[in-house]
């Protein structure tokens, strides 16, 4: 396969992992709107076998699938790999076990090239992806989510611009007035505005992934352990802003509704067992209090983006539009 990695970016990957040469496997992925792709690199002479290359080359135009090709977007695409940058340099090490991220060997940019060389998780034993879960793979993203909220719990992104996203998620109101804009009107429309605030309010405060879909997360073959991939969007937040959106990526419409009671119970249980064991001073209750009133306030910040975005998609159905009437009631 054809190697289109610069100089300067093959002496990167050569010098971090110790090889003496690579070879380009195969294209995991093409990135998002077509601002480069994923590799996976054999290395030779090396202690590591493979590893796998984010290689972003922002393009002249960028060409999205649903037409949202606007210089915002394309800001906000770009900004998102300065912040995955940041994330391994200055977050990504206090990650434990228990919230398993890939180790960055390394990462650079070269005029409007970027390259991230990371751990081949399939490599590390978590090879599986899985298209639906039951409900023991959905706890066990569920533990990965807790101890990810419970590690950054009270932590404030930098006000450098070279870390992480002051609000996470690629959904948030404020990079998203286009589609505001272009929503039908109606009371989540009216609403938007104060459901966006009732989140960045809020008293507890972590950092969230952002992007928190099943697609994103590597399973190891018994499901009991994940990782999570792509941090270009984490940043500030609730923790109910990744599990309404996880769980919404994996489930059908009568499940979220039927489960969501046992799911968010699971959560609260892991995520105040970790917290009571390592930040004791942490009031737990009021925690969950909070964050369980917010649930179907994120679930409804997520479908706002979606009515303006893709109207016709196919997570908005009869549970979503319910949640989020309700919640538009709440808050006019």
């Amino acid at each position: 396969m054809k190697n289109k990695l610069n100089k300067k970016f093959q002496k990167v990957i050569l010098e971090s992992t110790g090889a003496v040469s690579f070879s380009v496997i195969e294209v995991i992925q093409t990135l998002w709107s077509g601002y480069g792709e994923i590799l996976r690199l054999k290395l030779e002479g090396s202690s590591h076998k493979q590893v796998v290359v984010k290689h972003v080359q922002f393009p002249t135009k960028a060409k999205h699938s649903r037409g949202w090709s606007t210089n915002l977007g394309d800001r906000r695409k770009r900004r998102s790999y300065e912040v995955e940058m940041a994330w391994y340099t200055h977050w990504a090490g206090k990650c434990t076990s228990a919230c398993r991220v890939p180790h960055c060997f390394a990462h650079t940019t070269e005029g409007t090239e970027v390259l991230m060389v990371l751990e081949d998780m399939d490599e590390s034993g978590y090879w599986v992806r899985k298209q639906s879960l039951d409900f023991t793979g959905i706890c066990t993203v569920l533990d990965w989510l807790a101890n990810f909220h419970a590690t950054f719990l009270g932590a404030t992104p930098s006000a450098d611009k070279e870390t992480l996203w002051k609000v996470g998620t690629y959904w948030h109101l404020d990079t998203r007035p286009e589609e505001l804009k272009v929503m039908k009107e109606g009371s989540l429309k009216r609403a938007a505005g104060k459901i966006d605030m009732a989140l960045k309010n809020a008293h507890f405060q972590t950092f969230v992934h952002g992007d928190a879909k099943l697609a994103n997360f590597c399973f190891q073959k018994n499901e009991e352990k994940v990782c999570a991939v792509d941090f270009q969007y984490v940043g500030q937040g609730v923790g109910m802003k990744d599990v309404a959106y996880f769980v919404g990526s994996c489930l059908q419409e009568q499940e979220c509704e039927a489960m969501e009671g046992e799911i968010l119970n699971y959560y609260f249980r892991e995520l105040t067992s970790v917290l009571k064991q390592n930040r004791p001073e942490i009031d737990c209750q009021a925690l969950e209090e909070e964050w369980r009133n917010l649930y179907p306030v994120a679930w409804a910040d997520f479908h706002r983006f979606l009515k303006g975005w893709s109207p016709g998609h196919w997570k908005i159905n009869s549970y979503s539009e319910r949640v989020s009437q309700a919640v538009a009631n709440r808050f006019l």
